[in-house]
Parts: C-alpha cells; sequence; structure tokens
C-alpha cells in the first residue's frame, strides 16, 4: 500500500481501480482533526488522476469503514473549535462527494455518526451482512449536521427522523430495506460483491460515469427544469471524445 500521508494510503489496479484506506485511526477508524484532514488531502490529490476509474473507500480495520468521530475530541471544544472540527468533516464529506469517479463504500462492522455521513456522500454503500449503523450525536448532547442532511434524500424524512432522533442502530438488512445501503453481502462475501458492482462501473464509458455523477450532483440542487435543460449541454459535450462514437459502434457489432 503507497502511504500518501500518514492517515490515507492507497492501493491501485491496472485497471483504474483505487482503494483508499483511512490508516492509523485506531481499530475503529475515528475522524479525530489529523485524520479528517489527512484523507480529504489525500482525496484532493488522487482527484485530478483522470486514469482513476473507481475508487473504493475503506478503513483499514475490518471493524469499520469510519466509527465516527473523535469524542474524546469532541468533548474538549468550545463554539468556535467546534465549528472548525465540523466544517473539517465537511470538506471531508465534500471531497467524496465531489470526487470526479465513482466512489463506493466499503461497510464492515461499524458505521456511526460522522462515519455514516461520510458513507452518505459515496456513490454507492455495499455492507458486510453483520454491519450496523447509527446516529448517536443527539445523546451526547449534539445534532447530526453537515452531510446528514443527505439522509432524507436517501431514505426519506420519516427514515431519517428516526436516525437521527432517536439514536437507535440498526442493522444490515434493515439499512437495505430502507435504502441507505445498496447491497449487503453474505458472510465473506463483502469484497466479491464490491468486485461485482466495480466490474460494472468499468463495462461503463468513464467519462460518461463522470459525467453521470456531475450531473447527479447537481440534479441534487436544481430544480427540475435547471436539471433538465442543464444536461442538454452536458449530453451535447459528451461527444467532443470519441467514447460515444467508440462505444456505440461496439455495442452495433455485437448485436450483428
Amino acid at each position: 500500500m503507497e502511504m500518501l500521508n500518514n492517515h490515507c494510503g492507497v492501493t491501485r489496479d491496472a485497471r483504474g481501480v483505487v482503494h483508499v484506506a483511512i490508516c492509523n485511526a485506531g481499530s475503529l477508524n475515528i475522524l479525530g482533526s489529523p485524520v479528517t484532514d489527512a484523507v480529504r488531502q489525500g482525496l484532493q490529490q488522487l482527484a485530478s488522476d483522470r486514469n482513476i476509474r473507481v475508487v473504493v473507500l475503506r478503513g483499514q480495520s475490518e471493524k469499520s469503514m469510519i466509527g465516527g468521530a473523535d469524542i474524546k475530541e469532541m468533548a474538549k471544544l468550545d463554539q468556535a473549535s467546534a465549528e472548525a472540527f465540523i466544517s473539517r468533516l465537511r470538506d471531508l464529506c465534500e471531497a467524496v462527494r465531489q470526487f470526479p469517479a465513482p466512489m463506493i463504500a466499503r461497510m464492515p462492522g461499524w458505521c456511526l455518526g460522522g462515519g455514516l455521513e461520510v458513507a452518505a456522500a459515496c456513490d454507492f454503500r455495499i455492507a458486510a451482512h453483520d454491519a450496523h449503523f447509527g446516529m448517536p450525536e443527539v445523546r451526547v448532547g449534539i445534532p447530526s449536521v453537515i452531510h446528514a442532511a443527505l439522509l432524507p434524500r436517501l431514505i426519506g424524512w420519516a427514515r431519517a427522523r428516526w436516525l437521527v432522533m432517536t439514536a437507535e442502530n440498526i442493522d444490515a438488512p434493515t439499512a437495505l430495506a430502507w435504502g441507505l445501503v445498496d447491497k449487503v453481502a453474505p458472510d465473506g462475501g463483502l469484497d466479491a460483491e464490491i468486485e461485482h458492482l466495480v466490474a460494472a462501473l468499468l463495462e461503463c464509458g468513464p467519462e460518461a460515469l463522470r459525467s453521470q455523477k456531475a450531473l447527479l450532483r447537481q440534479w441534487e440542487e436544481l430544480p427540475l427544469t435547471e436539471s433538465v435543460n442543464l444536461s442538454v449541454k452536458v449530453f451535447g459535450e459528451s461527444f467532443l471524445t470519441d467514447e460515444p462514437t467508440r462505444l456505440m459502434q461496439a455495442f452495433v457489432n455485437r448485436k450483428r
């Protein structure tokens, strides 16, 4: 594994698939300020590499992808330092959300609080059969904020309200039923399930996927008419490369 910094390691393969690991953050991969900044910096460093086709975000430990934000650090905050702390986490989530290539959250074990916010910022979420999820912030005297705002879009207002206001955890089957995760892998099959998704993404045009991800991010925020009209220009721009012609001709030839 190549270390981009003390808390962000990467492995790459010849297909353009990159695994980004949160490193040296304890057995639950906890996000203290140094870890948060380091992972964000690592993602920003990778974002300009157009050879990257897919990113899998993972923890170094199999106990979790991200167990949450560092409660020991948060217990010492005042108003100003609290806003600085949560701004760092916001910026990490945005680095994930705005990464040009598709981002898959690899989710074994526990994914809580800030960890679930990072996962929500990913494009896809694949969970182990025994994974658990929750937003425990209100039990320690703080609200769930920043990219918890994505939860109503993912699972609806009622279920998002349940997570952030009861602080109760849910298991992997419930998360799947709610739409919080896309797939639940069978026992021992997490990496195989992720590889199945990776293979599907690699079948797609890389430039088309990048354009589609950027469009989806804008669709999240724009009114319908603006979203539709924006899409026309993006569609036309896709023909500035040879990707549509090449892949469509390959499709036509395959059907003969």
